[in-house]
């Protein structure tokens, strides 16, 4: 009689590794913000550097705390009647910023005048290409600005949604409550603007659409 053979014992099974869980999306932690408060905290963390980068650009580091503040205020007290079917809650939250910025627009553009006649320059440094001479670079950063500060309010908020907090152009329409067209519009007025302060070159890249 042929010996039993004794079977190897069973070997665990591999437990799958462990994946991190996926983030949730501005729209769950407003939505679970409803019944738990705290949650809202993870919006604010998520996305007040941001929005504090974009207003202390425009307005200075003082009034942007203000704004930032009175931003992610304003957001938990509607957060009841936010949408559910966007998942980013970026263009609200610029939305409710820019609304408070207009607060101060005589203060933003007396900053870009004040620049058009001369000094530093870390306004207009991301509408403007580098280049080897940083004279004439500095002229026309100083160009820049002025053209900026002449700009209708309406075009400089297009303009600054598109290029300092980087809002695509449908996203721009949600935050500002306007068709899409219409900021495409505003943008072609403000490229034409633009070129003319700049001898015809180009200062912005048509790579924000969306």
């Amino acid at each position: 009689m042929p010996p039993t053979s004794r079977s190897s014992p069973a070997r665990p099974a591999t437990a799958p590794a462990d994946e991190p869980a996926a983030e949730p999306t501005d729209a769950a932690l407003i939505a679970a913000s409803r019944t738990d408060p705290e949650r809202f905290a993870a919006l604010f963390r998520r996305h007040a550097p941001a929005i504090m980068r974009y207003s202390a650009r425009r307005l200075g580091p003082d009034p942007a705390e203000d704004v930032v503040a009175e931003t992610f205020l304003i957001a938990f007290r509607r957060r009841a009647s936010y949408d559910p079917a966007r998942p980013d809650a970026r263009p609200w939250l610029y939305g409710i910023a820019t609304n408070l910025i207009r607060r101060h627009r005589r203060a933003e553009v007396r900053a870009l005048r004040a620049l058009a006649r001369g000094g530093q320059d870390p306004v207009t440094e991301p509408f403007t290409d580098a280049v080897e001479d940083r004279v004439h670079a500095g002229a026309r950063s100083r160009a820049l600005a002025g053209a900026i500060a002449a700009l209708p309010a309406a075009q400089r908020e297009v303009l600054l949604l598109v290029t300092w907090a980087g809002l695509t152009y449908d996203e721009i329409a949600e935050a500002l409550g306007v068709p899409s067209g219409t900021v495409r519009s505003r943008m072609n007025r403000i490229r034409r603007k633009l070129r003319g302060a700049l001898g015809d070159a180009d200062p912005y890249r048509e790579d924000h659409d969306g």
